[in-house]
């Protein structure tokens, strides 16, 4: 697949603005200053780079935790969640949250709650509704590998399949479930091989891969926009961190992280642009730069925001008239 240089570097550009942006939130946490917990994505970041990078604006998105890289691509903006994550006013849910368990539905982007995949269904009925209507619209949906041993994520799939609704699952394979392996978690060698029992086309990528992940996203999302229905694509990789920043993840080998640590994806789209010829060495550091730049302008901002006051917890909140 033929990619411009401007989205190339724009592909690099989301994944140094999402790592910077995580790893600023871990230095908050670890000093008292997050109003919650912190859920990162260090070392996956071109899965949800990736396959954000590849929708149109009409699409829209159900994201789940680790996801950082889709809410920037969709156009959240750093100072958002980095108020969202000091519980502030200007944050994306306005102070009721401390992380990232938000959404903005004028951006196409679903709010999603802990479990999952939960947002396998939200994203089916999206893609339901877009077919119904004659739309040209996709859906696209994320989870981990753990979350495809739920009954959500099968009922997802089974309803896709026999609606042929316009809806892509992506399944962040990163190893553990919290701190259970992958080998002991499905008798299956791959996750994709679940997709088959709803006659379902897969595709397994390297999830470290930002142009691999955005390729067979653009592909698939073709695909659905053609009317051919739903596909499934494992982007195997590894969490680098534990399952949030509270956990030290002692359970992980840490031969396999240092093993995984050479595939970073970062510096793969480094050596692929650098060796492409696509950009230079000054290029990189001045996207590097422009990048820290907009985190300190975006600590500094949500630092400066107003905390909500008592009667916001009353706004966009919705009840039943007695």
């Amino acid at each position: 697949m033929d990619i411009s240089k401007n989205d190339l570097l724009q592909l690099y550009y989301y994944l140094k603005l999402t790592r910077r942006i995580e790893d600023r939130v871990t230095a908050l946490y670890r000093q008292g200053r997050i109003l919650g917990g912190a859920w990162t994505s260090n070392g996956m970041e071109a899965i949800s780079v990736g396959y954000a990078y590849a929708l149109e604006k009409e699409d829209v998105i159900a994201p789940y935790f680790r996801d950082m890289g889709a809410f920037l691509v969709r156009g959240i903006t750093p100072q958002r969640v980095m108020a969202q994550y000091l519980g502030k006013k200007t944050g994306i849910t306005g102070g009721k949250e401390g992380n990232v368990h938000a959404g903005d539905i004028h951006l196409g982007v679903f709010g999603f709650p802990s479990h999952l995949a939960d947002n396998y269904p939200v994203a089916v009925g999206a893609a339901l509704s877009f077919k119904i209507r004659g739309e040209r619209r996709v859906a696209a949906a994320c989870t981990g590998e753990g979350g495809t041993s739920r009954g959500d994520f099968h009922e997802a799939l089974n309803m896709a399949s026999v609606w042929k609704v316009p809806v892509v699952f992506f399944c962040n394979n990163n190893q553990y479930a919290y701190s259970t392996p992958f080998r002991i978690q499905m008798a299956v060698k791959d996750v994709a091989e679940r997709a088959k029992a709803y006659a379902i086309p897969s595709e397994i990528v390297d999830g470290n891969d930002v142009v691999a992940v955005y390729s067979a996203a653009k592909n698939a999302y073709d695909r659905a926009r053609k009317g051919e229905g739903p596909t499934f694509i494992e982007c195997k990789t590894m969490r680098m961190h534990g399952h949030s920043e509270h956990d030290a993840a002692k359970y992980v080998p840490r031969e396999l992280l240092e093993e995984w640590k050479k595939k970073d994806p970062i510096m793969n789209m480094e050596r692929y642009l650098l060796s492409n010829k696509t950009a230079t060495e000054e290029e990189l550091k001045g996207i590097d730069e422009r990048v820290t730049k907009e985190v300190d302008e975006a600590e500094a901002f949500a630092e400066k925001s107003p905390l909500p006051e008592g009667r916001d917890a009353l706004e966009g909140v919705y009840a039943t008239p007695v």
